[in-house]
């Protein structure tokens, strides 16, 4: 069973709501499904929860915010995203306890987890969601505002009563070997530690589905490509993204033509 596969009732459009927590995170783990859904005519929403200022990049960027917000519009159209939201939070930054400055939004992790229920709840009543996408209950590599919004999505999908709730994430045994075989042609950045890996996403065992998007590797390409900012730092050092985006197309139609998912 695909999770994209036409959910019907007579000839009813599915509603897919795909909850992230910053911009980039829509690319890297669920394009191909979102760019297949749309091509296959279902309704494609993206909630980000919050603006990415805290990401890396390089310091000719004055105003992140404004950047990722634009490259997120970039990479939504690219992947035919019917409605884009922003929750209106602050990115907590890689530990969770960035402070935001007077004139930016609060946090996602300062504030209380249910006001962030509610406004998700809100949106998947006004869609009348079929399905919402988050992350697993890890946050994928752990950081806290993706954990938060796993957190949030499971609250919000209940009060909703959206029927069905799906996980984006990876087989961990398959991501370290993916990587293992990457490293022998790239050199990752400094900031890349193949050992997180091993205690992040989820065991083989617990996925429940898998998607085949390699129809859709042009429009997840252009998804990453457009957030350019998290692609370098200063010194002109390549991030994670970067080194993604020079895989050659048989090493990168293997590495990302699958995305995968735990049906909760």
């Amino acid at each position: 069973m695909e999770i994209i596969r036409r959910l019907t009732y007579g000839e009813a459009v599915a509603t897919l709501v795909f909850f992230h927590a910053h911009p980039d995170d829509e690319a890297l783990l669920t394009a191909g499904t979102m760019a297949r859904a749309a091509a296959e005519g279902q309704r494609v929403v993206l909630v980000v929860a919050t603006d990415g200022a805290a990401g890396l990049a390089a310091s000719t960027y004055s105003d992140l915010a404004v950047v990722r917000s634009r490259e997120l519009a970039m990479s939504a159209e690219a992947l035919g995203v019917a409605r884009t939201i922003w929750l209106g939070y602050g990115d907590s930054g890689l530990h969770g306890d960035r402070t935001a400055g007077p004139d930016e939004p609060v946090t996602l992790c300062s504030v209380p987890t249910a006001d962030t229920v509610e406004q998700l709840r809100e949106v998947l009543d006004e869609e009348r969601a079929d399905v919402l996408v988050t992350y697993d209950r890890n946050g994928g590599y752990g950081h806290p505002d993706h954990v938060r919004c796993h957190e949030v999505a499971v609250a919000a999908a209940e009060a909703a009563g959206t029927p069905t709730v799906f996980e984006a994430t990876v087989p961990r045994d398959l991501l370290l070997r993916g990587i293992r075989l990457a490293d022998k042609f790239y050199d990752f950045p400094p900031e890349f530690d193949p050992a997180a890996f091993e205690r992040a996403f989820t065991a083989r065992a617990d996925i429940t589905h898998r998607v085949d998007v390699r129809h859709h590797l042009s429009a997840k390409r252009a998804a990453m490509s457009a957030h350019a900012s998290q692609a370098s730092v200063d010194g002109g050092g390549d991030r994670t993204l970067a080194a993604f985006l020079r895989f050659p197309k048989p090493l990168y139609r293997m590495v990302f033509g699958t995305e995968w998912y735990r049906q909760r």
